[in-house]
């Protein structure tokens, strides 16, 4: 009985040793497993992405602003590599090989001569771009359905917005003759002034041109066209936007209306615009490239993006400035 009550002993304390030693080797698992986790979530990738710009104005950096907000959202951490070119085409290229050479994850290209600078140098980072009236004629895609290389994005041009501003400056404003300020050079631009022609030539409207290659050239340009037009239409030039105020200045003292691309132009002093917000086409970039860092897409998979909502905005006090009176049936939304 002694005998065998000493190796019942014997063994009930084999059996307290060998369950502490399995409650430790759990302990230390769970442990493990946690500390494992701890070590992933610290060693979430976050992204370089490369921003390259033509020139600081308030659509463009609205669109950076929008796109910012959409990685954001998204989820996904970066840290932005940002170039702007002053509005000196030169400096493109040179911007592209910074953004390349530093081995960014993903270019933002903000407007039509930036993308078009980095989209030839490299064939593999992706690129999203906006900003860009026509991707197709920039070659920057093969078509806005299907991109077709690394290159996709956002348009600035909304399918409805010129038609809506020339027939608001025929039938509602009475013009005949709409100057145009714009740079030749800047092919974004030269696309766009080429189908307001066609479109206000179909109506009977006619356009005159008056080019400028710099912004310094902006005023006087405007100033060349008194006399010859009785309206002006200032598109989504980034060169004449980034010098918008002195249009401003002579279209007022001329007491000419001016239709303008968008509604920043509108704030600052433009008369009306069929438009939308630069914040939102460049939200709409940043989920795209949120889709793609995300290894979710490729640019070569998603559709370039037109502008989703077109509305009219209309400044009172430059309305109020060159006497325009403002009609219900226009249902503008007003700015001061």
């Amino acid at each position: 009985m002694k005998k065998s009550m000493k190796k019942f002993a014997f063994i009930l304390f084999g059996a307290i040793l060998l369950l502490a030693a399995c409650g430790g080797e759990s302990g230390s698992s769970s442990s493990s497993e946690s500390k494992e986790g701890t070590t992933a979530n610290e060693e979430t990738k976050k992204f370089k992405i490369g921003v390259t710009q033509i020139v600081e104005h308030p659509s463009l950096n609205a669109a950076f602003d929008g796109f910012k907000k959409a990685i954001e959202d998204a989820g996904i951490e970066a840290d932005y590599q940002v170039e702007n070119a002053q509005n000196d085409n030169s400096a493109n290229t040179t911007i592209g090989n910074n953004l390349v050479s530093s081995g960014v994850d993903l270019i933002f290209a903000n407007s039509t001569p930036s993308a078009q600078a980095v989209a030839s140098i490299t064939k593999d980072i992706p690129i999203i771009f906006t900003s860009v009236t026509d991707a197709v004629s920039a070659e920057l895609v093969q078509s806005m359905e299907s991109p077709g290389g690394n290159v996709t994005g956002t348009v600035d041009t909304q399918p409805d917005a010129i038609p809506s501003t020339i027939k608001f400056l025929k039938e509602e404003l009475g013009a005949t003759k709409v100057g145009m300020v714009f740079n030749a050079g800047e092919q974004n631009s030269r696309a766009q002034v080429d189908a307001v022609k066609e479109q206000m030539s179909a109506v009977g409207l006619t356009v005159i041109e008056a080019s400028v290659s710099t912004s310094a050239e902006v005023k006087q340009a405007t100033e060349s066209l008194i006399g010859k037009v009785d309206s002006l239409y200032i598109i989504t030039d980034n060169t004449v936007v980034s010098a918008l105020e002195s249009v401003i200045s002579v279209a007022n003292d001329n007491k000419l209306p001016m239709m303008v691309g968008e509604f920043d132009s509108v704030k600052r002093g433009g008369l009306a615009a069929y438009g939308f917000e630069y914040y939102d086409i460049g939200y709409e970039a940043g989920q795209m490239a949120a889709k793609i860092l995300k290894g979710e897409s490729t640019p070569a998979d998603l559709p370039v993006q037109y502008p989703q909502n077109l509305r009219f905005v209309l400044n009172k006090k430059i309305a109020d400035t060159i006497g325009i009176e403002i009609k219900e049936e226009w249902k503008a939304e007003l700015v001061e």
